[in-house]
């Protein structure tokens, strides 16, 4: 297990260092803007919607390593996937980050998002994983969102 969580480490450092898909996107059909006023993280994530596909997804701000490593993967997985698709996602991970650590958990569609299994033991971490996660649901519920975690 203890090299499982080293890996799990790596990824998640490695998505801080150099996050995927950070950067603006002018023709974004979709814009949420997501703050943590606790710790100070803050992100605005844009989303280009095509028909019933998220054809395009990137996000721009600032946090700790966990937060910037959420975003950095969830936008790697949406690419792709229909707003229905996205809302399934978002609450297979935030039932992963927010359930009892020691309850066995299947991972099903999550794929590499399952490193973010052991914030679930770190109640005060859980926001920063899923700051990007509750912006994505602004934005595909509003096309200009707005989400505050307290």
């Amino acid at each position: 297990m203890t090299d499982l969580r080293e890996l799990y480490q790596e990824l998640i450092l490695d998505h801080s260092r150099s996050p995927r898909n950070f950067r603006p996107m002018p023709d974004a059909s979709h814009k949420a803007i997501g703050n943590n006023p606790l710790c100070g993280d803050r992100v605005t994530l844009f989303l280009r919607v095509e028909g019933d596909r998220i054809a395009d997804v990137s996000f721009q701000g600032s946090g700790c390593a966990i937060s910037k490593a959420s975003a950095s993967m969830m936008t790697d997985a949406l690419k792709g996937k229909s707003p229905a698709e996205a809302e399934v996602l978002f609450a297979r991970f935030h039932e992963m980050v927010t359930m009892d650590p020691r309850a066995s958990f299947e991972p099903g569609s999550l794929g590499k998002l399952v490193v973010f299994r052991g914030v679930a033991e770190f109640p005060a971490r859980v926001k920063c994983a899923s700051l990007a996660w509750h912006t994505l649901q602004a934005a595909l519920v509003s096309k200009e969102g707005k989400v505050t975690l307290e």
